[in-house]
């Protein structure tokens, strides 16, 4: 797996077990609505996780665009649509997203190279 994706994951995965072990209902509720707002439903889970990528990037959240960026790949998103998707996100957050949208690039080749 590439280092990137790898510390991304290891991070996320040791940070939400300390904030879900602190037992604050209001967060693990959060969480929840989190999970079961991206499972299928009236909408594939391939098109909530591009809504999911578009939103974090036009918020530029880095962080959430990685979580999203490697959903998408696990959905069967292609590098066409998310650059697609990318360019609608550029489109509404406007220039300042550039620097954002180079880091997705630079984290969906590294999922790439882990053949997510």
């Amino acid at each position: 797996m590439h280092k990137k994706v790898q510390e991304f994951k290891e991070y996320r995965e040791k940070m939400n077990d300390k904030i879900l072990d602190s037992d604050n209902k209001v967060i693990k509720r959060i969480f929840n609505l989190d999970t079961n707002a991206f499972k299928e439903g009236h909408l594939p889970v391939k098109t909530k996780e591009l809504l999911g990528l578009v939103a974090s990037a036009v918020l530029r959240c880095d962080d959430c665009v990685q979580y999203h960026l490697e959903a998408a790949m696990k959905n069967g998103v292609t590098k066409e649509e998310m650059m697609e998707t990318m360019s609608i996100a550029n489109l509404i957050g406007g220039t300042i997203m550039i620097p954002h949208l180079r880091r997705a690039v630079e984290y969906w080749e590294a999922l790439e190279e882990s053949n997510l």
